[in-house]
C-alpha cells in the first residue's frame, strides 16, 4: 500500500536567507593562480562577482515562487520523504513523462522546459503531443533529503521511481527522460523495469568509459577514444573525490557557500556550450537558484552518493546486459562524453531516434529548452499509442 502524497510548498525561513548573506559577506577568497582564468578550476574574479551578486542582488523569493508555481508533493517511499513536481498536461491526451535531473543539478533545471512539455501548443507545437510531467528530486538531492537518511545508488533510485510512477501515481506505463544521473536512472529503469516503460529519451548515454573499442576504430570512434583519454586525465577529479571521500568534501561545501558556489559553477563553466562566458548559456540567477537549493537543504554531501556507489559497485547497467526499450538520444555538441552511435548500439539495442543538435551542452534543459522539448516530443509521438 503506497502512502498518500501530501502537497508541498517550498518556503525557506527569512533567518536562513539572512544567515546565507552574512556568510557570503565574510567570505575569504584564495589568490588567483597565474595564467588564464579557469585554467586550474574556478576563476577567482568570476566567483567574487558571483558571490557579490548572490549577496546583494539575487532574490531567492523570486526563484522560490517560480518553483512553487508548479504543483509539488512529498510522499513517504523507500524510507525517505520523496519530493516531486506533478504538473498536468494541457493537451487532449497527455502522457506521463518522468523527467530526471542529475548532478550538480536539481528540479530548478526544468523551470523552462516543463511549460514546453505540458502545453506544446503554446510554443508552436501540437496539443496532442502534451505530457503530464513528473519531476522528482533525486533521493539525497534538494527536497528529497533530510539529515541522516539512507543513501541511494542509481539502481535503488530507479526502483524508487518505478514505484512512484506505478504504485503511488497509478501510471502502469510511462515515458522517461534524463541527463547525467537522470540518464543513468532512465537506463537503469530500462534494464530493471522494461515493462513499465514506453521508451526513454536521453541527452547523455550511460556508456562505460573503459569499454573496449574495435581494433581498427572508425574516425568517429577514434575521436571518442581521444575525448575519453582527455576526460579521464583532466576532468574526473571530482568523480574520484566525490566517489571516495564524499564525507570529507561535504564539510567544506556544507559550511561555505562560496566553496559550494565555486564547486558547482566550475562545472557549469566546463560543461555548457559557450564562447567564454557560460552565463550566455545559463543565466546567473538560474545558476544561483540551483546552488541556493543545495545550500538551503544542506544536501550537497548526500548528492555525492551515486558517485561513491558507482566506484564501489557494479556499473549501473550490469555487464552482459543491455537496454532494450525504445531509445531516443539528443546529441548535444558540448556534452561531457559523446560516444558514436556504433558504440552506443552495443548498450542500447533499440535506438529509434538519434538527433545531432547544433548547439548545447550538459545542462540541456537549461541551455536549450526549446530544442530539447521538440526532440522529446518527436521521439515519443509514434510511441504514444503504447501507453
Amino acid at each position: 500500500m503506497a502512502d498518500t502524497p501530501q502537497p508541498f510548498t517550498l518556503h525557506v525561513p527569512d533567518a536562513e536567507i539572512a544567515d546565507l548573506r552574512a556568510r557570503l559577506e565574510r567570505t575569504r577568497l584564495p589568490d588567483q593562480a597565474p595564467d588564464a582564468p579557469w585554467a586550474y578550476g574556478a576563476d577567482v574574479g568570476y566567483i567574487r562577482g558571483l558571490i557579490d551578486h548572490w549577496r546583494t542582488i539575487f532574490d531567492w523569493r523570486l526563484s522560490e515562487a517560480r518553483l512553487n508555481a508548479f504543483p509539488q508533493f512529498k510522499v513517504a517511499l523507500h524510507g525517505i520523504d520523496l519530493h516531486y513536481l506533478h504538473v498536468p498536461g494541457k493537451g487532449p491526451n497527455p502522457k506521463p513523462l518522468l523527467l530526471l535531473h542529475g548532478w550538480p543539478g536539481s528540479v530548478f533545471e526544468f523551470l523552462d522546459i516543463i511549460p514546453r512539455l505540458i502545453d506544446p501548443a503554446q510554443f508552436g507545437g501540437r496539443a496532442e503531443d502534451s505530457f503530464t510531467v513528473i519531476a522528482p528530486s533525486l533521493p539525497g538531492y534538494g527536497l528529497s533529503f533530510r539529515p541522516n537518511q539512507k543513501r541511494f545508488g542509481i539502481p535503488a533510485i530507479a526502483d524508487c521511481f518505478a514505484d512512484l510512477m506505478v504504485y503511488v501515481l497509478g501510471y502502469s506505463k510511462f515515458a522517461a527522460q534524463g541527463g547525467d544521473w537522470g540518464a543513468f536512472t532512465c537506463s537503469s529503469l530500462g534494464v530493471r523495469h522494461p515493462g513499465k516503460l514506453a521508451g526513454i529519451h536521453l541527452n547523455m548515454l550511460s556508456i562505460r568509459p573503459d569499454q573496449p573499442l574495435p581494433a581498427k576504430p572508425t574516425p568517429d570512434e577514434q575521436r571518442y577514444l581521444d575525448e575519453i583519454k582527455f576526460w579521464t586525465k583532466e576532468e574526473t577529479g571530482y568523480i574520484q573525490i566525490q566517489g571516495t571521500r564524499p564525507q570529507t568534501l561535504a564539510f567544506g561545501l556544507t559550511d561555505s557557500p562560496a566553496g559550494l558556489a565555486a564547486w558547482i559553477a566550475e562545472k557549469f563553466h566546463a560543461w555548457t556550450d559557450h564562447a567564454g562566458n557560460f552565463e550566455t548559456a545559463v543565466g546567473r540567477d538560474h545558476l544561483l537558484a540551483n546552488i541556493s537549493l543545495y545550500w538551503f537543504t544542506g544536501a550537497i554531501g548526500s548528492s555525492f552518493w551515486p558517485y561513491y556507489d558507482r566506484l564501489h559497485g557494479p556499473w549501473p547497467i550490469p555487464d552482459g546486459q543491455t537496454v532494450d526499450v525504445p531509445t531516443g538520444y539528443a546529441a548535444f555538441p558540448r556534452e561531457i562524453r559523446r560516444p558514436p552511435r556504433s558504440i552506443a548500439e552495443k548498450t542500447y539495442t533499440d535506438i529509434r531516434q538519434w538527433t545531432v543538435m547544433p548547439k548545447g551542452g550538459h545542462f540541456a534543459a537549461m541551455e536549450q529548452p526549446d530544442a530539447l522539448a521538440v526532440d522529446i516530443r518527436n521521439f515519443f509521438r509514434p510511441l504514444r499509442t503504447t501507453f
